[in-house]
């Protein structure tokens, strides 16, 4: 009830303008069925009137809509979260350009419109009802024909059976209102609100992806980092101390053995422990880049591998794009190596815009399939977190392509 009564005065605010553009139209229209000749007004006044409506009502739409998604409490207690986009700067051209706009506007004419007219006919039966109620009551003997709603009665006895059915229908009249309630409220939420699998709500998922994989590429830092300046000095050290008590052991002693041993095992150890670092978070893509650490990737390669690097993608990218394509291609390559049958394969990077394009080409028999786990999909996902794709052209007989498309924007 207290959803309904304070739509009244809200309506009643906004009905005046549609009514306005609304009766300009109407009488245009009706001098064009009197066959009447139309006068210069009766042209530019709709037009005017639309014009300035259609100016207008964004910005008088979006403030009424604020409070009509918090008056929508008072009968639905779920939240209610707007659609619009966040803007800073250009909020303008955002909130005209944006559909969460014209459906606040489009709320507002039925407010302003159909709301009036549902509103005016509940009012009526309600009437009828308040009327067919009380008519034994209110009907003097002897008062002649009284009109009752649609009929006319002569005295409080021919009322009486009008009484008897609003009293019946009495309990209707809670249904009717809550129906009303109801039905109001799931115009405004689906116009005012934000519609499952709305854009912002899609919007926050990808911000909350990239916050966890940006945390993630940190933690990764620091491993890296504790391993490099923590474990492998400790077993840098470790290792020397090893070669110079090989040097002071006779080799005709019984330790020398097992120092030689363990000498072994401990330069096989680092290059195992180096490995891992580099795997985890490589030191030259943290220090000089993307570029750099493509070339150095490529020496690894079991395969010849040449880089390619344009121009304009040398420049320093966010980190975790960075990363993305670093990895993207450590992949790729991989891949080639192990089941490409390859001879060779190409890496190449190119800039457009805010867009870096990574590349690699292999010269193996393709038919790669992101289905059969060899980390495509993985990458898709990888590339995906910092709003990129990846796209594969890998036919029987080869060659494959693996494109990585990354926004270089924060």
């Amino acid at each position: 009830m207290a959803y309904l009564a304070t739509t009244v005065p809200v309506a009643a605010v906004v009905a005046p303008g549609v009514l306005l553009v609304a009766l300009t139209w109407f009488a245009t229209g009706r001098r064009l069925a009197d066959g009447a000749p139309l006068r210069q007004l009766d042209v530019i006044a709709p037009l005017v009137c639309t014009v300035l409506a259609v100016l207008v009502a964004p910005l008088l739409s979006i403030p009424l809509a604020v409070a009509e998604r918090w008056r929508l409490g008072l009968a639905d207690d779920r939240p209610v979260t707007s659609a619009h986009r966040p803007a800073v700067a250009a909020w303008l051209r955002t909130r005209y350009s944006e559909a969460a706009t014209w459906r606040e506007v489009l709320y507002a004419v039925l407010l302003g419109s159909l709301v009036p007219l549902v509103y005016g006919m509940v009012a009526l039966l309600l009437f009828i009802e308040v009327a067919f109620l009380t008519g034994p009551f209110l009907i003097p003997e002897g008062a002649g024909p009284i009109t009752l709603g649609a009929t006319t009665v002569d005295t409080p006895q021919q009322a009486v059976p009008y009484a008897l059915l609003a009293l019946v229908l009495l309990p209707a009249v809670p249904y009717l209102l809550g129906l009303l309630a109801a039905g109001q409220a799931a115009l405004a939420r689906a116009l005012l609100g934000a519609p499952p699998g709305d854009a912002t709500a899609l919007r926050e998922v990808a911000r909350s992806r990239v916050r966890l994989m940006t945390a993630y590429e940190a933690e990764r830092r620091r491993i890296e980092r504790d391993l490099h300046d923590g474990v492998q000095h400790r077993l840098t050290s470790l290792t020397l101390q090893l070669s110079l008590a090989r040097l002071d052991t006779a080799d005709d002693s019984p330790a020398a053995a097992p120092l030689t041993r363990a000498h072994e095992q401990a330069k096989e150890l680092m290059t195992v422990l180096r490995d891992l670092i580099h795997g985890i978070a490589p030191q030259t893509l943290r220090d000089l880049g993307l570029p750099a650490a493509l070339r150095e990737l490529a020496d690894r390669s079991p395969l010849p591998v040449t880089v390619a690097v344009a121009d304009d993608a040398t420049e320093r990218l966010p980190d975790l794009v960075e990363s993305t394509a670093y990895f993207a291609a450590s992949e790729a390559l991989a891949n080639t190596a192990k089941h490409a049958g390859a001879t060779r394969a190409e890496v190449t990077v190119t800039r457009g815009g805010d867009l870096l394009v990574l590349e690699v080409r292999d010269d193996g028999r393709g038919g790669a399939d992101p289905a059969r786990g060899t980390g495509l999909s993985g990458l898709a996902d990888r590339a995906a977190t910092v709003r990129g794709r990846l796209l594969l052209a890998s036919p029987v007989g080869g060659p494959t392509l693996v494109r990585v498309e990354l926004p270089c924007t924060p």
